[in-house]
């Protein structure tokens, strides 16, 4: 995998999958983007794949961009491009997790903020760890949220929820989180469960499970095109703009951010 960033090993037709970055936290860099998103493509065309559990090495699941890499000018990529279907390397690597021909079942712990938080949400499947940071943090940086996000949790929780949520950018917990309907269930040893169920899914019948696959996401995820590619119009718009380069100085110098409208 590109630098390391993402591991992958198989056993009994299950994929664990790891995101591999534990001294920043698994956070998104340009290497982490490109080691997911070539994860998702061998996983994608391995014949003999029941299921795939994602988790995170180290304290934290993912904490969501890498701010230091964004600072030094972001990837370079257009993010308007289509490069994986109807969405780009970005959202990949969470929808990517949806469009998955088999099951994935994501173990979280630790911290699930910003882009972290969309790639669990790519997941058929969700555990974590009581106590677990959320954030849909965004807004923080004067961004929106535009890795699928908006296209995976329309049919995940209430819209009233989901706009005060993007709109704060506020911290929520685990048990929060649950409630809400972000997560399925919550287990002290989430990888642990995560690995259960993935063997009760690789026990049944294959065809009929990817069956199953292909039929819940039609009916949730029909119309999900427009929804990916506005959601890069809205952050090419906003990417460098003067408040959101003040958002981002504003939390690196830590003082309260001056926006002009």
């Amino acid at each position: 995998m590109t630098e390391q960033r993402v591991t992958i090993h198989i056993a009994n037709g299950i994929a664990d999958v790891r995101l591999a970055r534990p001294d920043k936290m698994n956070a998104l860099d340009p290497a982490m983007f490109a080691g997911i998103a070539d994860a998702i493509d061998q996983l994608a065309a391995m014949p003999g794949l029941r299921a795939v559990v994602l988790s995170g090495e180290g304290k934290a699941f993912c904490a969501g961009l890498d701010m230091a890499s964004m600072a030094g000018g972001g990837t370079g990529l257009d993010i308007h491009a289509r490069s994986h279907g109807e969405a780009n390397l970005f959202q990949q690597v969470a929808w990517g997790w949806r469009t998955m021909p088999v099951p994935v079942i994501a173990a979280v712990h630790g911290i699930a903020f910003g882009g972290g938080f969309q790639i669990m949400s790519g997941a058929d499947i969700r555990i974590m760890a009581p106590g677990t940071r959320c954030s849909i943090m965004e807004m923080k940086w004067g961004i929106v949220p535009d890795m699928a996000g908006f296209a995976l949790w329309r049919t995940t929780v209430r819209d009233d929820v989901l706009r005060e949520l993007t709109y704060t950018a506020r911290e929520f917990n685990a048990e929060e989180a649950a409630a809400l309907g972000f997560v399925t269930h919550l287990s002290d040893a989430p990888y642990a469960a995560a690995m259960d169920i993935a063997a009760a899914i690789a026990a049944r019948n294959p065809e009929a499970i990817r069956a199953a696959k292909r039929l819940a996401n039609l009916s949730a995820d029909a119309s999900a095109a427009p929804i990916l590619v506005a959601e890069s119009a809205e952050q090419a718009k906003l990417m460098r703009s003067p408040n959101q380069m003040e958002a981002v100085m504003a939390n690196m110098q830590k003082r309260t951010p001056s926006f002009t409208d």
